[in-house]
C-alpha cells in the first residue's frame, strides 16, 4: 500500500523560509484510442489523508468514486490538466502527457515546490521533480493523483458516450475493446479519435485491422469504413 515516507524524506530536506508543498502527479489515458490525456496533481498534508488511498487501478469504480469527494475536501490543492486529441496527434501521447502534467501543477492553487511523478519519465514541470516507478502504488500523493486523474477522465468519457453511443465507451472509456472496434467498423472515426493511434490511422487509410471478439479470444480481421 502507498504512503507518505517519499514526501516526508523530501520535505526534511527542503530548505529556506517555509511552508514547502510536494505534489504527486499522475495521469489518466495514454492507452486508449479516444478521448483526452488527463493528469492531476495532488498535494496531502500529513494528518489529512482520506483512508483507502491506492494505485487507481487496484480500486473499484466505486472506491474511486467516494474518494474523490474526500481528496478534494482534504488535500491541501488538488490540480487537473489535459491535453486534447489534437495535441496528442500534434505532437504525439508522450508529450500530450508531458503537457497535461503541467497544466495540471501550473493549477494548483499553492505553489509546489516539488514534485513526485509515476513512472520514469519526468516532464517539464513549473518545480522541481524526480519519478518514482509504480508510484501510484507506493506514495500516497501519487496515489492521490492517479484517482482525480482516472475519475475525471472516466467521467468525460461517459459524457462523449451520450453523444457517441455507439463505441461504448460508458464502459470502455476509449480504449481498443472489441465492442469500441465492433463501433469503429459500425460507425467510422469520431472527431474524438487519436488519428495517430495506429488503429485508428490504418483504419482512415483504408486498411485492414484486427479486433477480438466479446470473449477476447478469437481474432477477426475487418475492413472498417472510413469517416468522412
Amino acid at each position: 500500500m502507498p504512503h507518505y515516507i517519499y514526501e516526508s524524506r523530501l520535505l526534511k530536506t527542503l530548505e529556506g523560509p517555509g511552508p514547502h508543498f510536494i505534489c504527486g502527479v499522475d495521469e489518466a489515458g495514454r492507452g486508449p484510442l479516444a478521448g483526452p490525456v488527463v493528469a492531476a496533481a495532488v498535494i496531502l498534508k500529513k494528518g489529512r489523508i482520506p483512508k483507502g488511498l491506492n494505485d487507481s487501478k487496484q480500486l473499484s469504480e466505486e472506491d474511486r468514486e467516494s474518494l474523490y469527494p474526500q481528496i478534494l475536501e482534504m488535500a491541501v490543492a488538488v490540480g487537473v490538466g489535459e491535453a486534447s486529441v489534437g495535441e496528442i496527434d500534434l505532437v504525439n501521447i508522450r508529450q500530450a502527457t508531458h503537457l497535461a502534467m503541467a497544466r495540471a501543477v501550473r493549477s494548483l492553487t499553492v505553489a509546489p515546490i516539488f514534485a513526485l511523478v509515476d513512472g520514469n519519465d519526468p516532464p517539464a514541470l513549473p518545480c522541481r521533480c524526480d519519478t518514482l516507478v509504480g508510484g501510484d502504488g507506493r506514495s500516497l500523493s501519487i496515489a492521490a493523483a492517479s484517482i482525480v486523474a482516472k475519475v475525471t477522465r472516466d467521467r468525460m468519457m461517459v459524457a462523449l458516450h451520450q453523444e457517441f453511443p455507439g463505441y461504448n465507451w460508458r464502459s470502455n472509456k476509449g480504449y481498443g475493446t472489441p465492442d469500441h472496434y465492433h463501433g469503429l467498423k459500425a460507425h467510422g472515426v469520431t472527431v474524438h479519435h487519436r488519428r495517430s493511434f495506429s488503429p485508428i490511422h490504418y483504419l482512415l487509410t483504408g486498411h485492414n485491422i484486427w479486433y477480438g471478439d466479446e470473449s477476447g479470444d478469437s481474432k477477426v480481421n475487418a475492413l472498417i469504413p472510413q469517416d468522412s
